[in-house]
Formats: C-alpha cells, sequence, structure tokens
C-alpha cells in the first residue's frame, strides 16, 4: 500500500533556531511515525539533501543570512518556491508563516502538484507588519492582503493556533469551516525526566537547586520571574520595568530574569542602566539539555503581548511553563489565548499591558502567599497533561488523513502517534 505523502514547507528547521522550526522539526516526526512519507522543504548554510533517522526526507535550500530585510524574504520565498518545483509530487503540501506570505507559495505549489494545500497559522501576515513596526506603503500592503485571502480561501484547511486566531480570520472573511484551532505545545525534551524522578532530587518549588547555583553563581535565595525566550517589538518591556523599579528596593529577593538574546534583549539591558534597577539579571541562550532545569529555575514565568498583536500571533513560552508546572503571568488582552487558557485552567493571572503597579502586586501575592503559588502550580501540572504534544500530533494527523482520503481511520492514526 503506498504511504500517504505531505510537504512542509517553512524557512527555519532545526539545527536554527526558532519556535517555528522546532514545531515543525516535532510534527514531522510525528507524520513519520504514523506511516506518512515526509518531505521538509526548508534553507540551511549550504543546500542538501538528506533522510533524518527518523525517516524524514530534509531538502535545504542555501539562503543568506543577513539581516531580516522585506528583499530578504523575498529572496527566501523564491527559492523555495524554486526548489519546490523539482520536488516529487505530494498529496498534502503544509506552508508555515515564515517567510511571510508563504501560503502564497504552498498555494503555487499545491496547484502544481495537484496536492490539497493545507496553512499553518503560527503568525498571521501582512496583518503583523505595522505592529513590529515595519513601514510599508499602503498600495503594497493592500497588494499582499489581497495574496494572503485569496490563497487562505483556496486552502483546504487553515489551522491556527489560537482561539483569537480563528477569530480574526473569520473576521478577514475566512470561512469558519476551514479554520481548525490545534493548539501548540511544550518542547518534548520537557519531557525527559519524570516528574517523580525530578520530586526525588530536588523540591517542586526549588527545582534543581545545584544547577541553579551554578546557573546564577549567586547563594543568596531569590524567588526568580522568569521571561524565557524572544523579546520583539510585540513584546513589550514598559510593564515589566515599571514593575521592576516598584520591586526594587523594598523586595531585593525578588529578581527578574530574562534567557536569551537579540535586539529585545539588547533594548532592556539599556532601560535597566538608565532606569538604576538591580534587580533585573540577563542569561545567554541555554542549550536544549539544559531546558527543564532552566525553565524550573524560574518561580513564576512571565509572558508579554502587545494588544494589536492579540490574534496575529500566539507566544509558545507559555506552554513551556505549564511544561514545569510553573504559574503564568500573562501581560496581555484578556480575549488572547493565553489569557483565556490562564482564565479556563487557573494557572496563573491577566495583567494588562501599563499596569506595571498591579504587576508588582501580583508577582508579591505569589512570593508571599504558598498556597495560592501550589495552587497555580498543580492546576499547572494537571493542564500540561491535558495540552500534551502528542494530543497535537494526533489532531494533525487525523485531519491530514480526512484530506488526503488515506485508508487511515481516526483511531489508528491516535494509537500509532501516541504509541510512538
Amino acid at each position: 500500500m503506498q504511504k500517504p505523502s505531505v510537504l512542509f514547507i517553512n524557512r527555519v528547521y532545526p539545527p536554527q533556531r526558532g519556535a517555528t522550526g522546532r514545531m515543525l522539526y516535532d510534527l514531522s516526526g510525528a507524520f513519520a511515525r504514523a506511516g506518512w512519507q515526509v518531505t521538509v522543504l526548508t534553507t540551511g548554510d549550504a543546500a542538501q539533501k538528506f533522510t533524518d533517522e527518523r525517516g524524514v526526507h530534509v531538502r535545504m535550500v542555501k539562503a543568506p543570512t543577513e539581516s531580516k530585510t522585506v528583499l530578504f524574504y523575498v529572496l527566501v520565498w523564491l527559492k523555495l518556491f524554486w526548489a519546490a518545483l523539482f520536488l516529487n509530487k505530494h498529496q498534502l503540501v503544509v506552508s508555515k508563516t515564515d517567510p511571510p506570505l508563504l501560503m502564497v507559495c504552498g498555494d503555487l505549489i499545491a496547484r502544481k502538484m495537484g496536492a490539497a494545500h493545507v496553512h499553518w497559522s503560527q503568525d498571521v501576515y501582512p496583518d503583523l507588519f505595522p505592529v513590529l513596526r515595519v513601514g510599508l506603503p499602503k498600495f503594497f500592503y493592500n497588494f499582499m492582503k489581497g495574496l494572503q485571502i485569496n490563497a487562505l480561501m483556496r486552502c483546504e484547511r487553515i489551522v491556527v493556533i489560537g482561539r483569537c486566531m480563528a477569530r480574526h480570520m473569520i473576521t478577514d472573511k475566512i470561512p469558519a469551516r476551514k479554520i481548525t484551532v490545534i493548539p501548540n505545545w511544550h518542547n518534548p525534551s520537557l519531557d525527559a525526566r519524570s516528574i517523580k524522578a525530578r520530586q526525588d532530587a530536588d523540591s517542586v518549588f526549588g527545582g534543581n537547586s545545584q544547577f541553579k547555583k551554578k546557573l546564577f553563581n549567586d547563594d543568596a535565595p531569590k524567588f526568580r520571574v522568569l521571561y524565557a525566550g524572544n523579546l520583539g517589538w510585540a513584546h513589550p518591556i514598559q510593564t515589566i520595568l515599571g514593575a521592576a523599579y516598584f520591586l526594587n528596593e523594598d523586595y531585593p529577593e525578588i529578581e527578574f530574569v530574562f534567557i536569551g538574546d537579540g535586539a529585545g534583549h539588547e533594548r532592556l539591558a539599556r532601560e535597566r542602566a538608565r532606569l538604576g534597577l538591580q534587580n533585573i539579571r540577563f542569561l545567554p541562550f541555554q542549550p536544549e539539555e539544559n531546558l527543564r532545569d532552566v525553565l524550573e529555575s524560574g518561580d513564576i514565568h512571565l509572558v508579554s503581548l502587545r494588544d494589536n498583536a492579540c490574534g496575529l500571533m500566539v507566544p509558545c513560552k507559555a506552554y513551556s511553563a505549564m511544561a514545569v508546572a510553573r504559574p503564568l503571568i500573562f501581560l496581555g488582552p484578556e480575549h488572547s489565548e493565553i489569557a483565556r487558557l490562564i482564565q479556563d485552567f487557573k494557572i496563573g493571572q491577566v495583567v494588562a499591558q501599563g499596569q506595571a503597579r498591579q504587576l508588582a502586586k501580583v508577582i508579591r501575592h505569589y512570593r508571599q502567599n504558598g498556597e495560592a503559588w501550589y495552587n497555580a502550580h498543580n492546576a499547572a501540572a494537571k493542564t500540561a497533561v491535558y495540552m500534551h504534544p502528542e494530543e497535537s500530533y494526533a489532531a494533525w494527523i487525523e485531519r491530514a488523513a480526512e484530506i488526503v482520503g488515506d485508508q487511515f481511520s481516526d483511531s489508528n492514526v491516535t494509537r500509532k502517534v501516541k504509541a510512538a
């Protein structure tokens, strides 16, 4: 029996950094384990073809690595499209959102192959450009918007990662029947050690104390507010800075920790120096083998999203907080997906942007009220089980099987994915 086949397209793929690439790596492996023929079209330092240990065929095209300008993304888009023209036919083409308007490329490739097209919307472009302060002439923005809508309307299915994104799509007149919500997931490497093993080694509250001592080079007990990951224009810092300012003198044991690199962290470092704050610490990007220990080093996790980015992106760092059973504070609009998760499962608090005193109050509350911390911790642990990666994999493969009409039943697909 011929295997059903799927082609995934995205600019980023491991070992390159990037959440969209890591999600694609996880999902492509799940498809391969479930019996699909899987090809990933991506970019790399050199053009190459290989089949990895999971049976996933990877076709890389060489792309420049200079600053991410509009011209850069256009060049990457064209390189991916050109490479796709020489690939074998597939039954299903799945486009992601890096580079922007990749759904247009996916639409053209799917039509040439006679394949079904699914767009996996991690971010919504060109709608995000104004949020990210990318200035575009109005006529050019409207042109891109028209391309986006036309390509989405021809999709067999659009997979979005949050209910807020589904609402945004519907306001763009995309039929609701085309839209499927499948949430993102935490890095599967976070499941490498069982909860019991971690509890035997150290307290749940303290995390790995030896690792923390080495990571922070500090013996003083701290209550750490952790922000791990991207800090771009869609992730405002002013409210966080304000809360740090209010807590700086009277609560020296509360420390804000930012892990990562890039322009956002440099901007935050300048503001820390300008305000003379002693309670903000920076750590560089950490290797994956340290991921769980790094995330457990935070007593609470922080996620920030600009109000006008709601429905256009969903910060996946929230799922990592749940995976390590940490209370989560979300700075952003109450109707966003992360806010809804917090409200539905009682795993933390939602604070509006601009409410620095309220953020400081919530942090003090978790620092001083052990019962509140443990209630949110226990809720996050239960939610992580419900939001486990295999659940999203199974939903993806079931929908894909329905689209291509292969002979896998839903129950068989689910069983294969969860048994892998």
